[in-house]
């Protein structure tokens, strides 16, 4: 794989040379992707505690959009005019897509993923047994953990350039409630719970809500019960309530699993799933 990493980090330095129609050129670019859409390699992964950006495999996916033609591609009574295709044999990869849903060759969905009528972009991965519900979308090397549900209505977002930038990382166990945003390189901890409508961006800070201190900008941490809320912030003779996310009790083992006794405390707040 070091000997591919090169082979692509060289190209990206002659790009402005690539075109469509090089075979031998695009060949090397998609045995980097395939990468990707086998599930061998990933765009980032957290280790050590950091999250740690592949950005070689970045340069492969932008390398592709520069290397391919459109094209028309015909599913039924459907079209689209794209330059990357759709995944395929789902059955195979013990994946449950329903119609309506789509995912870009280039992401990676693990056994157990369940596609409600959704959107999954390139270099994207979503963990085993992760479902992504009615009209989610999982943003370009979006990296979704196991066991995860991200409700109706979710945008997690995408980020392809600048190369360098840390994707969004949900990691495993993670409830995304309806029509939240994760965005910028925001990072959701394992086990949290995110109420519906909340906004987290590498910008929007986490408050603690019993210390009333800020615990960081666009992270989560893990076993969290997080709600939107917001902030005075004064601007002129005015002031002005900005968004921040608000972690209203950290979880144990055993509440994580207690779906009833969440939706219980989510509402207590004012907030719903």
């Amino acid at each position: 794989m070091a000997d591919l990493q090169a082979q692509i980090e060289e190209l990206w330095e002659h790009r402005s040379e690539v075109e469509p129609g090089d075979r031998a050129t695009k060949a090397l670019i998609l045995e980097a992707v395939d990468l990707l859409d086998t599930g061998q390699a990933r765009v980032a992964e957290v280790i050590g505690g950091r999250i740690v950006v592949h950005q070689w495999l970045k340069l492969a996916i932008l390398l592709l959009f520069r290397a391919s033609k459109m094209k028309t591609i015909e599913l039924g009574p459907f079209e689209y005019a794209d330059k990357v295709p759709l995944k395929k044999d789902y059955k195979d990869a013990g994946v449950r897509v329903v119609p309506g849903a789509s995912a870009r060759y280039g992401s990676f969905l693990e056994r157990g993923v369940v596609l409600m009528p959704s959107y999954v972009n390139i270099g994207a991965r979503v963990g085993r047994d992760t479902m992504v519900d009615t009209w989610a979308t999982v943003g370009s090397c979006a990296q979704i953990g196991a066991n995860c549900h991200l409700s109706g209505g979710v945008g997690i977002g995408g980020v392809l350039e600048p190369p360098q930038a840390a994707p969004v990382v949900v990691e495993d166990d993670c409830f995304i409630g309806s029509r939240s945003i994760v965005a910028e390189g925001a990072r959701v901890g394992r086990g949290s719970v995110i109420g519906a409508g909340v906004i987290l961006t590498g910008s929007v800070p986490v408050i603690d809500a019993q210390t009333g201190a800020e615990v960081g900008r666009g992270s989560v941490p893990p076993n969290s019960v997080v709600i939107s809320a917001t902030r005075p912030r004064r601007f002129g003779n005015h002031e002005f309530g900005l968004p921040c996310a608000l972690i209203i009790k950290h979880l144990s083992e055993g509440e994580r699993h207690d779906k009833a006794r969440l939706e219980s405390l989510l509402r207590e707040h004012g907030a719903t799933v």
